[in-house]
């Protein structure tokens, strides 16, 4: 199944991500509503042309006119919300979202889903360190990843359609992963080096730092400027796989310490090495994608 402008799309949750869904779906001729719970989210939209029509409450009309439903909320009230929702959604929507971890919310709603919509989950992994719907910019899914994460519960026809939202939504690279290898990669590529940065901003307090930084700093700490009530419930949701990350990275910490200590210039260097091999997988993606 393709995307077709025809569709009625409903945005809930009309953050940074719920935004820049939907401002590049509307840009594109797609038929785009909102629901949000700010009023000032939503007139925002509306005066920007990001949105054709939003509200901040429940519309039974507005969610059952929806084709494809997206869902830019934090995990537990994603779910919540569909619990007390799902009824007015018409037969054959197709929910999707973009919530940041999977294992923990899309084999329960696909159990307590209504059979004849489907859920099927999905990761886009952009996002800047600003939050709300004024700072919406669909130009930051051009170099970045999407990953859809079906089970053995979704259609053919509802995974094509997912991976069509994003190659629409103009994302560099789609691909698939289960919901277990998802988290596994997530606590790796994405939440430790959340708990790097922040690590790193919280043991030292050098005052007027800002004035000396170099670049290689401003960029090590720039997801330091953290959503501390997302992250935090992530990290919760996610736990048994990051701290199996987080040791990971303390051994090899640990290492380079101690050869730092014990004077193992070549151990360094060698660590370096592989460091720096395994970086150059990325410049070259890099470079193909453009």
């Amino acid at each position: 199944m393709k995307l077709d402008k025809n569709m009625n799309i409903l945005i809930v949750g009309l953050g940074l991500l719920g935004g820049s869904y939907a401002m590049s779906l509307k840009r594109q001729g797609f038929k785009v509503s909102a629901i949000t719970r700010s009023q000032k989210s939503i007139d925002y939209a509306l005066e920007h042309g990001i949105i054709d029509k939003g509200t901040t409450q429940i519309d039974p009309e507005l969610i059952g006119q929806a084709d494809i439903a997206v869902f830019a909320l934090y995990p537990n009230v994603f779910k919540q919300w569909l619990i007390d929702n799902q009824k007015y959604f018409k037969p054959g929507c197709v929910i999707t979202d973009v919530t940041g971890v999977k294992c923990c919310i899309v084999f329960e709603i696909q159990e307590f889903l209504r059979p004849d919509i489907e859920f099927i989950a999905a990761h886009p992994m952009a996002g800047k360190e600003v939050y709300g719907v004024e700072n919406a910019n669909d130009k930051m899914f051009s170099q970045a990843n999407y990953i859809v994460v079906p089970t053995s519960k979704n259609t053919a026809s509802a995974i094509e359609l997912c991976r069509d939202l994003g190659k629409t939504l103009g994302f560099a690279d789609v691909s698939e992963l289960s919901p277990q290898m998802h988290d596994e990669m997530i606590a790796y590529l994405s939440q430790l080096t959340h708990c790097i940065a922040v690590s790193l901003m919280c043991c030292n307090d050098f005052r007027g730092l800002e004035h000396y930084t170099g670049d290689s700093f401003r960029d090590l700490t720039r997801i330091a400027k953290i959503n501390d009530d997302m992250w935090s419930e992530l990290f919760l949701l996610n736990r048994e796989p990051l701290l199996l990350e987080m040791d990971k990275f303390r051994r090899s910490f640990d290492e380079l310490y101690t050869k730092l200590k014990n004077g193992d210039r070549e151990g360094m260097r060698d660590m370096m090495r592989t460091s720096t091999n395994r970086r150059q997988r990325f410049d070259k993606k890099e470079k193909n994608d453009k």
